[in-house]
């Protein structure tokens, strides 16, 4: 599922294919990145779990970023135009990179998803558990450290 581009101590890096959300070229591959080679199978569990978000997630997740668009960001002349439907602001952001969130095989599946707004703002989610806990700017917030 993941190819893997780097695989050093401190700093893995891949890529793997989204099956619902887009990258900044409209296309559907995204980085994960990890701490360690020793979580590779973290990331495995990780894409899995970030590539089956129920449609209510995803919809819950899109609710945030619009209220997050709403609020402004650095681009002041964006202006969020009247959506159909939740998704819909997905016509106006893009994600980049998954972030591994585990410290090791044991913990629960958890991840960070970095994006980025036409508003000109970082924007991302974190999932643990297989619960999104959170939707917004300070997304790296819920990174782990290690012990």
């Amino acid at each position: 599922m993941i190819q893997w581009l780097h695989k050093e101590e401190g700093y893995c890096e891949g890529s793997f294919k989204s099956s619902f959300f887009r990258d900044d070229e409209n296309g559907d591959e995204l980085c994960i990145m990890s701490k360690s080679p020793d979580l590779t199978e973290c990331a495995e569990k990780c894409v899995e779990a970030f590539n089956h978000l129920t449609e209510t997630e995803i919809s819950g997740i899109c609710e945030e970023i619009i209220n997050c668009a709403r609020e402004g960001g650095i681009d002041k002349e964006f202006e969020l135009p009247d959506l159909d439907n939740a998704l819909d602001i997905l016509n106006y952001c893009w994600f980049t990179t998954v972030y591994v969130n585990m410290l090791s095989e044991e913990d629960e599946t958890a991840y960070v998803v970095e994006g980025e707004g036409e508003w000109g703002e970082v924007i991302g989610f974190a999932v643990n558990n297989g619960k999104v806990i959170y939707v917004g700017v300070d997304y790296l917030d819920c990174m782990k450290d290690e012990e």
